[in-house]
């Protein structure tokens, strides 16, 4: 005859008084959607990370006389706007400034424009060149004007003005014609400005497409050659040097 063995009492009460634990559910995982932005065609900047980074730049705003476009800011600028303390208006002497740069980059140049917004000593580089001192900056402008039957801005657009450090940023789209063979050429550039205290150019980097002048293989050598021999073929007036 089988046994049937019953729990004691004492057991039962046990198991019945302890709470019964249930596992706890965990929220779910949030997902987060990752946006690539492909990059923008030859000349065009690079991609923004933060696709409102230029309009939170709301002190730099625009200049007055130009078509503005929504262009991609280069990554570098959110590092620059992070060094910068303060983010200000564009002011009179920079929009000045903004005009004066234009009449350069549309073939206009005039002495009185460097002596008015460029201190003597500047420095001003690009991808071909890397100037120092009005004699060589200057004669870069009047070649350009001598290579070039027509140059004209279809954009541009301030990014930063600041007072610490005492700086202008700014994109530009300029379309350039060749004057022997009519070739169009559109350049996209990031042009950064060190201003001294009376807002005059201490230095101008012209960056093709975002991007830093090119160093390697002997370049820079090259960019200073470019730098001497222009004085002696694009001489520019003397009264003004």
């Amino acid at each position: 005859m089988t046994e049937t063995h019953r729990p004691s009492s004492s057991s039962h009460r046990r198991s019945s008084s302890s709470p019964v634990r249930r596992r706890a559910h965990s929220p779910p995982s949030p997902s987060f959607s990752i946006t690539h932005h492909r990059s923008s065609s030859l000349f065009g900047l690079p991609p923004l990370p933060l696709p409102g980074l230029v309009e939170s730049v709301a002190g730099a705003g625009h200049y007055s006389g130009n078509k503005v476009e929504h262009e991609n800011v280069p990554p570098r600028l959110s590092m620059e706007r992070r060094r910068s303390s303060v983010v200000t208006d564009v002011t009179e002497s920079r929009k000045r400034l903004l005009a004066d740069l234009k009449e350069l980059y549309c073939c206009r140049p005039t002495m009185e424009i460097f002596d008015r917004g460029w201190t003597r000593d500047a420095t001003f580089e690009d991808p071909l060149c890397l100037c120092n001192g009005l004699n060589e900056y200057a004669a870069q402008w009047f070649a350009l004007a001598k290579f070039c039957s027509k140059s004209e801005n279809l954009s541009s657009r301030v990014l930063l003005s600041s007072e610490e450090p005492n700086r202008l940023i700014y994109t530009q789209k300029q379309e350039y014609t060749m004057k022997l063979t009519g070739i169009k050429k559109v350049i996209t550039s990031m042009i950064v400005i060190d201003l001294d205290e009376d807002d005059k150019i201490v230095r101008l980097v012209d960056q093709w497409d975002g991007e830093d002048a090119p160093t390697r293989w002997g370049a820079i050598y090259l960019r200073r050659l470019n730098a001497k021999i222009m004085p002696w073929i694009f001489r520019i007036p003397k009264d003004s040097r």
